[in-house]
């Protein structure tokens, strides 16, 4: 019997562009990014013993959880230890104090 000759098939036409993954950022840009970077920076510039108070009405339909933990990524982010607690209207965040 003859051997039977394989014929590589030609690649398809890529749709999506390549890059390296070495040049991406690693840093992450939520859709919040901008909230919580003026959380940050006020977060930064409290007083101890003062917390800042987020009204849950005003920042465009984050779910409490949601909040705390973007907070909380951010905070780590940037070494910060924080706090928080919450009711109905308010987020409460402050710094934690050093043990």
């Amino acid at each position: 019997m003859a051997k039977e000759q394989k014929t590589k098939a030609a690649l398809p036409a890529l749709k999506y562009n390549r890059v390296d993954v070495s040049s991406l950022s690693r840093a992450r840009r939520g859709k919040h990014h901008d909230l919580l970077q003026g959380i940050l920076r006020e977060l930064n510039l409290l007083q101890s013993g003062s917390a800042l108070e987020i009204p849950l009405a005003g920042v465009g339909g984050i779910g409490l959880a949601n909040l705390r933990s973007a907070v909380h990524r951010m905070a780590v982010s940037e070494g910060l230890e924080i706090e928080t607690q919450a009711n109905e209207e308010n987020l409460y965040i402050w710094k934690a104090k050093l043990k």
